[in-house]
């Protein structure tokens, strides 16, 4: 097998493959890498039909007069989704990489029926239910295997790329939705967009994507003979990100901070511009612009996390975050203008922090250990959608609407220096893998 670069090639049932080779590398991947970024496209894309236009629908169409019940869709969808994270890696002692993938996309089939004519709001939440077990499933996949195609070398990139694909789908989905709306009305044609996006994801997935157990098998051949990093179970994994390990407790809190941002935001931010006087097309426009830039945001700066510390891009990206929050609210007599500096500098500082957080959290796991431990830390991070859908609900009904988001940045503020206190940088572990050792 020579330096350990290459290796005999499988397909999904463990056989040899057509003569070909395993190797690690973006370059040596690209078709399938690129055919994995089409696939997490079509994910985002899904989870954007919903960021404009579903606060406006149960306030209007179903007459919710409550912000944690109309916030209530958020919550159901950050708890099924970080649950879904946090299975995944179970899920994997059972069944392949593209198994799991596909069985994302079978839950998403009902959920752009569900929410252009469901009668009932509970219903609304019961789709986002399904939205979230295919966004955890679905998303989760092509992200680790982009990792597995690419090695560690280039794992800020990967996930830098995967991301990017992901959420400019979701901003230029947001923005879709609301032309439409503003033309057409909230419901069905908005949310009927999304059956091109889930039969899409289900044919790519189905056909042409191969599992990447066999990229997996290759890198872990250069960890074999380190027995002080052994394979990590999901309690084990749980403990270490959870409290355990103090540089990823430390990214665990500053996912579920982002996220949480995130998930007020997305709750929040159609409502107060309404109440405000901005159209649909210009909430759209705002709520596509965030994260548009976190999308493509994330390819310089997934590049930049492999290149410097990746701790200094998360901690000064939860900083930007902090002060988009505070803008948007301080300038809110424009709100157009409040509007777009506010997702300016939420989508700059969250394309600073995702990549980084999500690689940092790789270099601490070993590579068959790899969708546990990032599955603990995507359920903390997406934990934070649900947490901030709650948060949004009960602050904008005790503080209001305003209130709520200057609260918000000052708690990602807060995070930001917990984050520069416990996470350590890992440089010197991406070079030398030995350097766990001392």
């Amino acid at each position: 097998m020579g330096r350990g670069e290459t290796g005999p090639a499988f397909d999904v049932s463990g056989q040899r493959a057509r003569g070909g080779v395993v190797q690690l590398g973006l370059r040596e991947n690209l078709p399938q890498f690129v055919l994995l970024i089409v696939i997490n496209a079509c994910v985002g894309s899904l989870v954007g039909l919903e960021r404009t236009t579903m606060p406006v629908i149960g306030s209007m169409i179903f007459g919710l007069t409550s912000d944690l019940a109309i916030f209530g869709f958020i919550i159901a969808f950050g708890v099924t989704k970080a649950t879904a994270n946090l299975l995944v890696g179970p899920l994997l002692a059972r069944f392949s990489r593209k198994q799991i993938l596909i069985a994302g996309w079978l839950f998403g089939i009902p959920v752009p029926f569900v929410l252009a004519w469901a009668p009932a709001w509970w219903l609304i939440i019961g789709a986002n239910v399904l939205l979230g077990i295919n966004q955890g499933l679905a998303w989760s996949m092509t992200v680790n295997m982009k990792i597995d195609l690419v090695g560690p070398r280039r794992r800020g990139l990967a996930t830098g790329l995967n991301e990017a694909a992901g959420y400019v789908a979701v901003g230029l989905t947001a923005f879709l939705t609301g032309y439409i709306a503003a033309g057409a009305g909230l419901r069905p044609w908005p949310e009927l967009v999304g059956v091109v996006f889930v039969a899409a994801g289900l044919l790519l997935s189905l056909i042409p994507v191969r599992d990447t157990a066999p990229w997996v098998r290759l890198e872990q051949q250069t960890h074999e003979r380190d027995e002080h990093w052994p394979t990590a179970g999901l309690r084990t994994a749980f403990a270490d990100a959870t409290w355990r390990d103090r540089s990823l407790r430390g990214v665990s809190q500053a996912g579920l901070v982002n996220n949480l941002n995130d998930g007020l935001t997305w709750g929040i931010l159609p409502l107060l511009l309404t109440q405000h006087g901005l159209g649909l097309a210009a909430v759209g426009l705002v709520k596509g612009l965030y994260p548009i830039l976190w999308g493509l945001g994330q390819v310089p700066t997934g590049h930049l996390a492999d290149r410097f510390d990746r701790k200094v891009l998360a901690v000064g990206g939860l900083a930007i975050q902090a002060v988009g929050l505070a803008l948007l609210v301080v300038l809110l007599r424009q709100p157009l203008l409040a509007g777009l500096i506010g997702a300016t500098l939420l989508g700059i500082g969250t394309a600073m922090a995702y990549p980084a957080l999500l690689a940092a959290a790789t270099d601490h796991t070993k590579p068959a250990s790899r969708a546990t431990g990032l599955g603990v830390y995507r359920f903390w991070r997406d934990l934070g959608y649900a947490i901030g859908g709650l948060a949004a609900g009960i602050l904008a009904a005790i503080t209001g609407l305003e209130a709520a988001v200057l609260i918000t940045a000052a708690i990602t503020a807060i995070s930001a220096g917990v984050a520069a206190w416990w996470i350590r940088e890992t440089r010197s572990l991406r070079a030398d893998p030995q350097a766990r050792r001392r």
